[in-house]
């Protein structure tokens, strides 16, 4: 793969996560994502475009002040896999999550993401009772 490829899916990669999965720009799903993407992330599954909206709303309603970092990034062919964290508050507490995600790009856009996150320290950082009330009030959307 020319090396060129390499530089854009590095960078498409990192716009998904900082731009596209933060909710700073609306659009941004769209110049990032296939309108055939699947998102495997944890025990979860999004499906297109409409499924990465679904899961950024998920995201920005437990954290409005979302952000995402990408901390480090290895591309190899239509790969990249991206270390990042995640920062937040939800209910006045401020959180950091980790994770990491394997893009996989054709045309310079994503269509499958492999993601893993440390949900066991969010539960720390939030606290058993606030975490099974955030898992009691988003069931519905966890289960779509």
């Amino acid at each position: 793969m020319p090396k060129t490829h390499t530089a854009t899916n590095t960078k498409t990669a990192r716009r998904a996560l900082e731009v596209a999965c933060a909710g700073k720009e609306p659009g941004a799903i769209d110049e990032v994502y296939a309108p055939t993407f699947v998102d495997h992330v944890n025990s979860m599954e999004y499906r297109g475009t409409d499924g990465a909206r679904q899961s950024v709303a998920l995201y920005l309603e437990l954290f409005p002040d979302l952000e995402f970092v990408v901390d480090e990034q290895v591309t190899e062919g239509d790969r990249v896999a991206s270390r990042w964290t995640l920062h937040g508050t939800h209910r006045r507490r401020r959180v950091r999550l980790w994770g990491i995600v394997i893009s996989r790009l054709e045309d310079g856009k994503i269509v499958e993401d492999w993601a893993a996150s440390d949900s066991l320290s969010l539960v720390r950082q939030l606290g058993l009772w606030r975490s099974l009330l955030l898992v009691a009030h988003h069931w519905r959307l966890l289960r779509n």
